[in-house]
């Protein structure tokens, strides 16, 4: 059975299953728990900042330039971390930018879950905003220097990572089926859009770059989900990075039974209560002289075995 076609038989889930916070959504959850402490941390940093009444430039340029995306390669050779960085933060000046997003990405995350599994939202998460990445900078290549170096054109936020999750869902299955219990159900593809609109109007009053972004990362949504499709698994490697890693930093578990196991009761191949004769050349001699003296029926039936014993080690050699 191919990778595609073990993904289609999400085709014959019930469309009235309850998605419940279970620990198959360890992924999302994950994701949205970063994202929101992120958040948290430059807020509170952005608090204190106006506490000793510094301007909110002072806040940008001495903090959150670090975790934003520059708008031009050379200041991003400097700063290659903001890649992935950016992704995780959205920006700190009002929570409704995180909270919309959060819930995108747990609309359209859940349901691609069901979709092609748990494993796949982290990986295609950050495939969608490092394509996003490039787009933005590629796209800033062909503006002037002054465009470039405007740190007000930065880019920070998870849009174009969840518009990767929403393109990858919406293009594996357009025609699933939500809220079936009106009529026939609003098709996933009519969700897909409103989110397009919802967030094309955020972005309208911005540069040009800024939609770039949003393209590449629902670009890399309907590139990762078509190679799927064709046996091509982009995320194996990412989730076995992420084995390995967790795997060096989490130390094995003591167990004192193994240990006890192996020390006292592990005794190879000697059975336990097994009876060893002991051979030796003085024995042997010991039992020669008994049967000269009181002939071959004194031995008991042990010592005739060590004999017969140590005759046939003898013959062998």
């Amino acid at each position: 059975m191919g990778e595609s076609d073990r993904y289609i038989e999400y085709k014959h889930l019930d469309n009235k299953k309850k998605f419940s916070v279970e620990n198959n959504h360890k992924a999302l959850f994950s994701l949205i728990i970063l994202n929101t402490v992120c958040f948290l941390i430059l807020f509170f940093i952005q608090v204190s900042y106006s506490f000793y009444d510094e301007p909110y430039a002072m806040f940008s340029q001495k903090v959150l330039t670090w975790f934003q995306l520059p708008p031009s390669f050379n200041e991003f050779i400097y700063k290659p971390w903001t890649a992935l960085t950016y992704m995780f933060c959205d920006t700190s000046v009002s929570i409704w930018r995180l909270v919309s997003n959060m819930i995108w990405l747990w609309s359209f995350g859940v349901l691609l879950q069901e979709m092609v599994g748990n494993d796949k939202i982290v990986p295609l998460y950050i495939y969608g905003g490092i394509v996003g990445a490039l787009f933005f900078l590629g796209s800033n290549m062909f503006l002037n220097a002054e465009i470039q170096s405007n740190n007000q054109l930065s880019l920070i936020g998870a849009n174009s990572a969840c518009l990767a999750l929403a393109s990858a869902a919406t293009f594996f299955q357009p025609n699933y089926r939500l809220l079936t219990h009106i009529r026939k159900g609003i098709p996933l593809w009519v969700l897909f859009i409103i989110y397009l609109l919802i967030d094309w109007m955020g972005i309208s009053q911005g540069h040009a770059s800024f939609l770039f972004a949003h393209a590449g990362g629902l670009l890399a949504g309907v590139i990762f989900i078509s190679l799927l499709k064709n046996n091509i698994d982009l995320s194996s490697w990412m989730n076995k990075l992420f084995e390995f890693i967790t795997d060096f930093f989490t130390p094995k578990k003591f167990n004192p039974k193994n240990i006890k196991n192996q020390i006292f009761y592990n005794s190879g191949d000697v059975k336990p209560f097994d009876k060893k004769m002991k051979l030796s050349q003085q024995k042997i001699d010991e039992l020669l002289d008994k049967i000269n003296l009181q002939g071959i029926d004194s031995l008991t039936e042990e010592e005739k075995a060590l004999l017969k014993k140590a005759s046939e080690s003898q013959n062998l050699e």
